[in-house]
Formats: structure tokens, C-alpha cells, sequence
């Protein structure tokens, strides 16, 4: 995130008379992703194993690549994004034996988790995600693992709701979105049973990146504690009013 986010956030204020670059600002200087390449790949599968330690079942996905994707797909619509096989669900492992010979014998790719199994992820705009972890914070609520995707989203990783007893109460993330049409979806997007968010660390496209704000080592908090601070910030930022059946599950 370089002086044009910094820019954009300085210009808008919250409802308490605060700009958001205030609040955000020391954020954005802890939570900064490593600089220096050699020391991130270094850290690459300490991060990896620290991920999977915490819970969460990964996966190898796609890298950038010459400015495309590493699956060779002309128009890849999520380059760097998606997992490399299609059986990602079946395949997501915490195995930590498994992990490192991926890690090892993949050194460039990224890796996704798959949620709905033992964590789900509240997905919501930049901006509105800091202010969110700001207000939780203050407020007292516990907040589990943070992370931020590629300079334009904050993922806020909870314990999975399960599947519920009544299949009628409950649908998969695909319902709603796929992983690969989620431009569609700006606001909140709660990725459960069916879905994938990439685990840090992960490189994107134009420099971009995936790293932790707050790390695995924070216990999964249960999605409904997070839901109101995050569903307000989100439709501040859109202009709209509050919807919680919007990105229920």
C-alpha cells in the first residue's frame, strides 16, 4: 500500500469526526508485509506451517507469472488466486508433512484455505476493514486472525458456523458467489462451506500482496461477534443501509 492509498484514506472521515487515515495509519505500519523477497521467501513455510498448526486446511494455488497467471488460461479471471486442482476441497490438508513437500517442491506458489470446514472468512473493502478492527478492538471484542488481500480487502477469519442440523437453515458460499466472480460482490462477502480465500503469504499480480495483519495464532472467533461492527462499516463505505440478510449464510 504506497502515498495513494495513503492519500485516499486522509480524505474521509468516520461518524465520530475521526479520518479514517488516522485510525488507520498505524495499522498500515505494523501490519506493513515484508519488503525484502529473500526474507519472505524465507519465511514462506514457517507461515505456511504456522497456518496450518492454527487449523486451517491448505491448499497449493496459482502465482503471477510474467504478468499472468501461472495456469496459462488466457483471461484468467482470478490470476494468482485459485487453487491448481480442481479436487482443492478434498485435497486441503493441515498435514504438516504434506505442506512442507508442497511448499518445497512448489517454492512459487501461493496457497488458498478452504473454508467452511473449521474457519469461515468475513471479506470485506479495505477501508471499511480497518476501521472495522479498529472499532472491535476498542470495543473489547475478541478478533481473531486479519489479513489483507491484495491492497483493496481485509479478511477477518472466524470459526465456521458447521453445518447446522437443518440442511433447510443453511446454503454454501456458491449460492451467493463464486471465488471467481467476486468483483461482482464489493461489499461484505462471507465465504463458507463451498469457497477459498488465500493464505499469507501470497504475491498478486502488479506487486500486490496477501500478509497478516493478526496472525493465526489468534483464536477463531465466532463470526457473529464481528458481523454488526463489519456490516455497518461495509455499507458506510457503499452508501447503503445495514443489510445482515445480504451475507448471511
Amino acid at each position: 500500500m504506497g502515498a495513494e492509498q495513503g492519500r485516499r484514506f486522509g480524505g474521509r472521515g468516520d461518524t465520530a469526526g475521526r479520518t479514517t487515515g488516522g485510525l488507520i495509519s498505524r495499522w498500515l505500519r505494523a501490519a506493513r508485509g515484508p519488503k525484502d523477497t529473500a526474507a519472505a521467501d524465507a519465511d514462506r513455510e514457517d507461515l505456511l506451517l504456522a497456518a496450518a498448526a492454527a487449523g486451517l486446511p491448505l491448499a497449493p494455488a496459482a502465482y503471477p507469472s510474467d504478468y499472468r497467471c501461472s495456469c496459462n488460461r488466457v483471461g484468467c479471471p482470478t490470476p494468482g488466486r485459485h487453487p491448481v486442482s480442481f479436487a482443492w476441497q478434498t485435497q486441503s490438508t493441515t498435514d504438516r508433512a504434506q505442506i512442507e513437500r508442497w511448499a518445497r517442491h512448489q517454492p512459487q506458489a501461493n496457497f488458498i484455505t478452504a473454508t467452511g470446514m473449521v474457519h469461515d472468512v468475513l471479506d470485506v473493502p479495505l477501508e471499511a476493514g480497518y476501521e472495522a478492527l479498529e472499532r472491535l478492538l476498542a470495543a473489547g471484542i475478541e478478533v481473531g486472525p486479519v489479513a489483507e488481500s491484495g491492497g483493496d480487502r481485509v479478511l477477518f477469519f472466524t470459526a465456521t458456523r458447521g453445518t447446522p442440523d437443518e440442511e433447510d437453515e443453511w446454503w454454501p458460499c456458491e449460492l451467493d458467489c463464486h471465488p471467481e466472480t467476486m468483483d461482482e460482490h464489493p461489499g461484505l462477502r462471507w465465504h463458507c462451506r463451498g469457497s477459498y480465500v488465500l493464505v499469507p503469504p501470497a504475491r498478486l499480480p502488479a506487486e500486490r500482496s496477501v500478509f497478516w495483519v493478526r496472525g493465526p495464532e489468534h483464536p477463531l472467533p465466532d463470526p457473529l461477534t464481528l458481523l454488526e461492527t463489519l456490516t455497518d462499516a461495509c455499507a458506510r463505505y457503499v452508501g447503503a443501509e445495514p443489510d445482515f440478510t445480504s451475507a448471511w449464510p
